[in-house]
């Protein structure tokens, strides 16, 4: 039987992007932007190199699973009997679009490139080459998974003691919420 995988929300892609990149976004961060006339095809290269290299990546891949369940769950859901050809369809017409995420990769290769310098990206791809830089890549979706379940807990108990205490000042000004 064919069967997509569910990915990450958007959210959970973020947030591996934001993880996979915390060392470059240090270095962005601090980085003056790279004029375009000075990005070079090596500077290019390098920055896409940083890309694949730190997992940033595998983000792009996940869009496509998730978008072909959402289609799947949308069209059986009121179209049951068409299940079978639209799994034929699916799988046809996927590799058309995993050609897409090199336009993410170039893309995202541009951001990188813009802000920092070729040196300090191929500095940055030799971390990524080494046994701790492969082990960082290596371990950010099971860290990212326990992220995300802290964080979900962390927003709901924020947005409650927020609310308790927006209620609390208001009340102070004779307002009741």
């Amino acid at each position: 039987m064919f069967h997509f995988r569910i990915h990450a929300s958007l959210a959970v892609v973020a947030t591996l992007f934001l993880v996979g990149g915390l060392q470059l976004s240090v270095a962005v961060a601090q980085a003056p932007a790279v004029p375009a006339q000075q990005i070079t095809a090596s500077h290019l290269d390098a920055a896409r190199e940083v890309v694949v290299l730190s997992g940033i990546s595998r983000t792009f891949n996940a869009f496509l699973p998730q978008l072909a369940d959402q289609t799947m769950a949308t069209i059986t859901r009121t179209r049951p009997e068409v299940r079978n050809d639209l799994i034929t369809v699916l799988k046809a017409v996927i590799p058309e679009f995993e050609k897409r995420s090199q336009l993410m990769l170039d893309s995202t290769a541009n951001a990188f490139a813009g802000v920092m310098t070729e040196k300090a990206l191929k500095d940055t791809a030799t971390f990524f080459k080494s046994d701790a830089g492969k082990q960082y890549v290596e371990m950010q979706p099971r860290v990212i998974d326990q992220m995300v379940v802290s964080l979900d807990a962390w927003n709901r108990e924020m947005s409650v003691d927020l609310m308790s205490r927006v209620r609390e000042e208001m009340r102070k000004k004779g307002h009741s919420i």
